[in-house]
């Protein structure tokens, strides 16, 4: 009998290797310029390398540090890479925690494989984090600073010395942690003007995803196209793009987040919490996104408050749809969900020559993104009521002090 290849090691944080830094980095104080950078990261990061031959090495914990890749690397010349977009939460009862990792963990992974790169369990990307802020949590995120959070960022890249067009017989899979300024907490520009986002109508001559492509993955290859865009929607006063497909431009995404709105239907007269579907995959399947519309089918099939009860829609409409809802009277709110803008409210949209005000005609009736954002805080941050629920993924960061 001959013997058996074994098979590839698959990614195990159960084994992974730590070595400390001798070299602390500052923290920085928030809303400093080192914080508004984003890119003074903590001083530790997650590495695991993996072969076509060996599958994947022992995970590390070490020293943040620039990374070294030759000059002919699959990333830099295929755009073979793919990243998520995390949060890490110190919580009010002292807790760190993450937001449904597992959702983020199997995003990355379907990321990997639609450019090309290896596949891992996916329930090892929060143990592989719980175990970088084991170590770099208790610094960066006091306890006596509770309400903070810092940006997360896995990322996978083709790291091999291969070139040529041909998938990647190497990759690195690299975990970095950095704090980041909260969006919250930005005042607005003037006194007593509500805050939100304006948002530019893309042209029809520039597309950020199509069918049959790549915009349900997170992957740099849809955002770097994107950037030329959105640098000339800034140069106009705009904070993102609203980006728009087809012939009927229908509405996708609003720069790197879901859109929602909140209407009136014209035919039925009930309020609808409306988003544009995933069935095209023209739309980044947001984590933000998928937990707005299940806090919404369950906790707002009733009124609360001065909120009246809603009626959840994913579907295709248009920016014709909402210019008519506006014309109209019919809009009450429209917001933005991510990772890096949370639940921002939108202010404005323009469509051609027509600047649509978002937060006029029903203002009355407007709250909607206020209360699942605090819902989603309360979630986040483990405030009372919240502290043991499903989506929070705790980490005991007394473990290696």
């Amino acid at each position: 009998m001959g013997s058996v290849a074994p098979s590839p090691a698959e990614l195990d944080a159960s084994v992974v290797k730590v070595t400390r830094s001798t070299n602390l980095r500052d923290v920085p104080l928030p809303g400093s310029p080192e914080e508004l950078s984003h890119s003074h990261c903590t001083d530790h990061m997650v590495t695991a390398r993996w072969t076509v031959a060996n599958g994947w090495e022992t995970p590390e914990v070490r020293p943040f540090e620039n990374l070294s890749i030759p000059p002919t690397a699959s990333c830099l010349h295929y755009a073979t890479e793919c990243f998520e977009g995390m949060k890490v939460y110190r919580g009010f009862d002292g807790k760190l925690r993450l937001f449904r990792p597992d959702l983020n963990g199997e995003r990355l992974m379907n990321s990997s494989k639609r450019s090309s790169l290896p596949s891992f369990r996916y329930e090892e990307i929060k143990r592989l984090i719980a175990k970088l802020m084991q170590i770099d949590g208790p610094r960066w995120l006091p306890k006596d600073q509770p309400g903070r959070f810092l940006y997360l960022r896995p990322a996978m890249i083709g790291s091999g010395p291969h070139l040529g067009v041909q998938t990647p017989k190497e990759a690195l899979l690299f975990i970095i942690a950095v704090p980041w300024p909260d969006p919250s907490k930005k005042k607005s520009e003037q006194p007593g003007v509500p805050q939100g986002l304006k948002l530019y109508a893309s042209q029809p001559d520039s597309i950020r995803a199509w069918p049959g492509g790549f915009g349900y993955a997170k992957l740099g290859a849809n955002y770097g196209p994107s950037l030329l865009a959105h640098g000339k929607a800034q140069e106009l006063g705009f904070d993102q793009v609203l980006w728009l497909f087809g012939e009927d431009r229908q509405v996708t995404e609003a720069g790197a987040s879901n859109f929602f709105i909140v209407w009136e239907n014209k035919e039925t007269k009930k309020l609808e919490l409306v988003t544009p579907s995933l069935e095209s995959q023209l739309i980044l399947p947001g984590v933000t996104r998928r937990s707005v519309l299940e806090l919404a089918r369950t906790r707002l099939t009733q009124s609360v408050g001065k909120l009246a009860a809603v009626d959840v829609v994913e579907k295709h409409f248009t920016i014709g749809d909402v210019e008519e809802a506006w014309r109209e009277g019919r809009i009450v709110e429209s917001f933005v969900c991510g990772t890096a803008f949370f639940v921002t409210p939108i202010k404005l949209i323009r469509n051609g020559d027509v600047d649509m005000n978002m937060q006029e005609a029903g203002v009355e009736r407007a709250g909607y993104a206020a209360q699942i954002k605090s819902w989603l805080e309360a979630i986040m941050f483990g405030m009372k009521g919240e502290e043991a629920h499903e989506w929070g993924y705790v980490i005991d960061d007394e473990l290696e002090q």
